[in-house]
């Protein structure tokens, strides 16, 4: 079985519970770091899928990968290879395909709620929910690639997710959370956390509060949006 191939930006945003739902299915998963200089493989197609992660920096900044880690993914695309993107993950592949990433209208950060805005999506994707609450932590934006429908919006950001052939996928949100990555962020941008909430940012304490519950609210609806994801994936 190929292994689906894990791409990380940063040290502090590892695949978490995407990590954790392959891990459970049996899915073999290889992991490339970019923070730490890994190669970006050349051909898809030795990969069941392609994952990217979040980061800190943006998908405009002038690093070496961005660039082949482009070329992949829209060789994925042509190759039929499923992709899915959290965050600057999400940025990356609206921005390989065509999409331009810009500076946000409203950083977000905490606990967000996000709408499902295509019927068939709502009921493919994200197990007949209207709306869910999402984990974001981003200053940039993405405007949808070519051909892309767009499947989660809200008022702060009308792009927070977005298909591509009906078999990839790009979030602007993180679905991926897991409590070690929420604390994990918390220390890491702790500067960047108001001392007070508003409702696009939260305070550390409103992030914290009720932190085991929302995650695991959002675990569960990670794990059918991975599972439709999923159905694609080469062996």
């Amino acid at each position: 079985m190929r292994p689906v191939a894990i791409f990380r930006f940063s040290p502090t945003e590892g695949p978490a519970h995407f990590a954790e739902w392959l891990d459970a299915q049996q899915r073999p998963w290889q992991l490339f770091a970019m923070d730490r200089g890994d190669p970006v493989p050349a051909d898809p197609r030795a990969f069941a899928g392609v994952g990217m992660m979040g980061g800190p920096m943006s998908a405009t900044d002038p690093l070496p990968w961005i660039a082949p880690l482009s070329v992949l993914l829209r060789d994925a695309v042509y190759e039929g290879v499923p992709v899915i993107g959290h965050c600057l993950g999400g940025q990356l592949f609206a921005q390989a395909l065509g999409g331009r990433v810009i500076r946000a209208p409203t950083a977000e950060i905490g606990w967000v709620d996000v709408d499902a805005v295509d019927v068939n999506a709502r009921d493919d994707w994200f197990g007949g929910r209207e709306r869910f609450t999402a984990f974001q932590w981003h200053y940039d934006a993405f405007d949808l690639p070519p051909g892309a429908t767009r499947v989660l919006g809200n008022a702060f950001n009308r792009n927070q997710a977005y298909v591509v052939d009906d078999l990839h996928i790009g979030f602007q949100c993180h679905v991926e959370m897991t409590r070690d990555l929420v604390d994990t962020w918390c220390k890491s941008g702790g500067d960047e956390l108001p001392a007070i909430s508003t409702p696009s940012r939260q305070s550390r304490e409103d992030i914290l509060r009720d932190v085991d519950a929302r995650v695991a609210t959002l675990n569960g609806i990670a794990d059918g949006i991975y599972g439709r994801w999923a159905r694609r994936l080469r062996p």
